[in-house]
Formats: structure tokens, C-alpha cells, sequence
């Protein structure tokens, strides 16, 4: 298999796609594909990963060999968190179990995220009303007189949605118990600004006890560990079976069916830690990306707004069942997506088995790395992959088309579970504050001054900048 000497590590590469953003997206696949062909070998330290690039690469690998590429790999700096709360040799939680523990919490996870309402009018009422405490947020600052920036209370506004599920209930933004919460959650080395520290102890876990950054995070898990478990302890003294509120008495009611099984305090927390890592970081990163991107193409965001006044009742917000009768508004919330391309490594899976695939021999345990930037910039199957362009999901007509190469949740059996609910919370916060704003850059910027450079982290967010939420007439 071709491979890309250690001087053009995954370092180097997770550099490229995070500082550069697009320009790095079709730096891999425009130069690295073509030299080295869209499954090749990268090293980094003593480690080596197989990269998938294209969007039928991938799609040949997660779906019609989903069995043979179905694990997650092993993240280093995950087993230490394990480990460093006094747990097992193997990875607990959703997002980086294995085996019958995976199937187990995910089938659980998904159970009970269905019962307490994904996809359903219940949850929907859930994330209206923090759409609503949002909006009482940003008419605070008054318009174009009083620029801010987003990325805070958008967080807590997602951060939000999440607690409702997980512990029945929502926090005013200033609850001592939700800021802590957070600071801890977003401080965690998926959302991390610091995340250098992990990627390099990834690279040479044995030498990680050089690292103060390193240690730095496992000390912010354990103390997020205490504080969790002090409020599992009150829901415990509260619980009543009956009258089940979230989440967290769910599994607390599994625990009394099933004792001494996977169902225990640990297993809660780093099961509710990937719950809010995974739905929260995320979902408000890429409402940041849709309002920068309204600023930028002003004329897009009218078009939107046009479109809410013929099918939105005056003086309401649009619900779900608006979204079928909204077709550009869809197509801008899915470009919004693919353009912003959040995760462009995607998570590392993992192959059981040796694996045949497409001519080469992958050896069991092999790291694989599905670069859902290259699905997602794939010019076989985008007209503009470097463009901002709505088009991408509308036909002649202006109905709105689903494409395949859209994958910004990766498909398969590892396919990111709070998919449903994600969709349902960037439709209703995106079009909610576009029913209540018109969002422009502070005065003396012009929209042509607005950055689209991705920030460096885990996921790539917008630069910081400001906003002026001016209200609609």
C-alpha cells in the first residue's frame, strides 16, 4: 500500500486540514489522493493508520464492508481517561467501546433517546424554548449597537438541549452548577483549544508523563468524574421509577434490573460525557459557521427570510413540520454543513480482522482514518467544492435533492448516533434566529473583510469575530 513517509505524519496532515480549512481539504485530496491514490498509509510515531479518501472509497469501506471496518479505534488519551478514574482495561461509553459494551450502550442509548423524545414534538418543545431564551439573549444587545460574539451562549444554549435530556431539565444560563458543568465539558480534549497536548500524547503515549498539558486534561476528567458523580447522587436520592425524567434515571433504573453488569456509575459518566461531547460542541459550531456565513452572503439570508414569511405564521417561529415547505432554507442548512466541514478526519475506526480491500491486505487492529472532507469536497460529486453554493442541494426547480456524498454524520455502523437530534436542533435554532435577525458585521466591516479560515482544534470553527443581531422588521 502506498505510504507517506513519517515527515508527512497525521500531525501534518490534521494540520492541513485544520489550519487551512477548505484550502486543506483539496490539498489532501487533490495532491495526496493523486499521488498516493485514495487509500494509503500514514505514521505517526510509532503508529500507523490507513486514510480513505473520496467519497466511494469511503463509502465502499463503512457501508458494503461495514462488518470488517465496524470498530472504533483505540484513542490513547481516552484509555487514560479510563484508566485514571479507576476503571477498566477497555474503553467505556458510546463513542469509543468496543464490542457487546458498544452494542449494548448504544442500543440502550438509542432506546432512550426516542423515549424521551428525538424526533418527536416533545423534544422539539424542548429546544423552542431555549430557541426562545435564546432570542431574549441576543435582543439584549440591541441591535447593530452592540456587537458580540456567539460562540459562549450558543454553547450553553446546545448545552443546554442536552441537559434537558440527560437530567430533565434545563439551567438559566447563569446557574453556578451549569457554568461549571460546561467549563469543565468544553475543556475536555474533543472541544479542547489545547488539544495539541492529546494529539501528542496519541502519537507517544509512553512518553506522556512529560507532557503538563496531558496531565492537565486526565486532572480536568477526574474532577468533571466528582462532579458528576455528585449529581448522579441526587437524582439517586430523588429517583422514583415512576416518574423517569431523563437519561441519567433511565440508566439508574437499568441499574437496579441489572445489577453488576455494564450498567454501573462509570459507564454513566463517560456515557454522559459523550453524549454532551458529541451533542453539544459540535451542533453550536455549526450554527457559528450558518450566522458567519449570513453575514457574508447577506443576500442568501434574505432569500431564507423571504421564504419563512410565506410558509411561518406572523409572529411564529418555524416548527419541524415547516421544513418540507421550506426547501432553500434546507439546502442552506445542508451547504452550511458541507461547507463548514466541522470533523474533516472524521473519528478513527478500527478493522477486527484482516481485511481485503480494493487490492490490499489491512491487517487486523489497523487504525483507519475516513476523511469525510474528501466526501464532503469531492468534485465528482460537488459542482463547486471550494464555494459556498446552496445549489449543491436544489434542483432546477428549487425542490430540495438529498446527495450521497453529503456524510458530514460519516455513515455505517459507527455513524454519529445524535444524528436525528443534531438536524432537528440546527433547523430550529438556525431559523429561529433568522425569524427574529437580520445578522450583520459590526459597523466599519465590510462582508468581503469576514474570515472564513477555520480555527484550529479537534473541529474547525470559525475564526473569532462578532455579530450585530439586528431585529426584523
Amino acid at each position: 500500500m502506498p505510504a507517506i513517509d513519517s515527515c508527512c505524519s497525521l500531525a501534518a496532515l490534521q494540520q492541513h486540514l485544520e489550519t487551512w480549512g477548505r484550502a486543506g481539504s483539496i490539498w489532501v485530496q487533490d495532491l495526496l489522493s493523486k499521488v498516493y491514490g485514495n487509500v494509503f498509509t500514514v505514521h505517526f510515531g510509532p503508529r500507523r493508520a490507513v486514510v480513505l479518501a473520496g467519497y466511494e472509497t469511503i463509502k465502499d469501506a463503512l457501508l458494503n464492508h461495514a462488518e470488517e471496518f465496524g470498530e472504533r479505534a483505540e484513542i490513547p488519551i481516552f484509555r487514560k481517561m479510563t484508566e485514571g478514574n479507576g476503571c477498566y482495561t477497555f474503553i467505556l461509553g458510546i463513542a469509543f467501546s468496543h464490542g457487546e459494551l458498544w452494542k449494548t450502550m448504544r442500543r440502550f442509548t438509542l432506546s432512550t433517546l426516542r423515549d424521551f423524545g428525538m424526533g418527536k414534538r416533545t423534544l422539539e418543545i424542548r429546544i423552542l424554548e431555549e430557541v426562545n431564551s435564546l432570542i431574549k439573549y441576543f435582543e439584549s444587545y440591541h441591535g447593530e449597537w452592540k456587537p458580540f460574539d456567539t460562540k459562549m451562549i450558543l454553547n450553553n444554549a446546545v448545552s443546554n438541549v442536552i441537559c434537558s435530556i440527560l437530567f430533565g431539565e434545563r439551567f438559566e444560563y447563569d446557574d453556578p452548577v451549569f457554568l461549571t458543568l460546561n467549563e469543565y465539558v468544553f475543556k475536555m480534549p474533543i472541544n479542547s483549544k489545547t488539544s495539541l497536548a492529546p494529539q501528542l500524547y496519541n502519537f507517544y503515549p509512553s512518553l506522556g508523563f512529560l507532557s503538563g498539558a496531558s496531565k492537565t486534561v486526565l486532572q480536568n476528567v477526574s474532577e468533571l468524574n466528582a462532579f458528576l458523580q455528585k449529581l448522579f447522587q441526587e437524582h439517586k436520592e430523588e429517583f422514583n421509577e415512576n416518574n423517569l425524567t431523563g437519561f441519567v434515571d433511565a440508566f439508574l433504573m437499568k441499574q437496579q434490573q441489572k445489577p453488576h453488569t455494564m450498567f454501573n456509575n462509570k459507564s454513566l459518566m463517560f456515557s454522559t460525557l459523550d453524549l454532551f461531547a458529541a451533542g453539544t460542541e459540535t451542533t453550536s459550531t455549526t450554527v457559528r459557521w450558518g450566522l458567519l456565513l449570513m453575514m457574508k452572503y447577506p443576500e442568501i439570508q434574505r432569500k431564507i427570510q423571504e421564504e419563512m414569511n410565506h410558509v411561518v405564521e406572523p409572529g411564529k417561529l418555524p416548527k419541524l413540520e415547516d421544513r418540507k415547505k421550506m426547501p432553500y432554507t434546507e439546502a442552506v442548512i445542508h451547504e452550511i454543513q458541507r461547507f463548514a466541514n466541522i470533523v474533516p478526519m472524521g473519528v478513527s475506526r478500527s478493522t477486527p480482522t484482516d481485511v481485503n480491500f480494493q487490492g490490499y491486505v489491512i491487517p487486523k487492529g489497523t487504525e483507519i482514518i475516513p476523511l469525510l472532507t474528501s466526501a464532503l469536497n469531492d468534485e465528482l460529486h460537488w459542482k463547486t467544492p471550494d464555494r459556498f453554493n446552496p445549489s449543491h442541494f436544489l434542483d432546477a426547480d428549487g425542490n430540495f435533492i438529498r446527495r450521497e456524498a453529503f456524510i458530514p454524520f460519516s455513515i455505517g455502523r459507527r455513524a454519529c448516533l445524535g444524528e436525528g437530534l443534531a438536524k432537528m436542533e440546527l433547523f430550529l435554532f438556525f431559523t429561529g434566529l433568522l425569524r427574529k435577525f437580520v445578522f450583520q458585521p459590526p459597523p466599519g466591516v465590510d462582508k468581503s473583510d469576514l474570515d472564513l479560515t477555520a480555527d484550529v482544534g479537534f473541529t474547525l470553527n470559525p475564526m473569532p469575530h462578532l455579530v450585530c443581531a439586528v431585529p426584523c422588521e
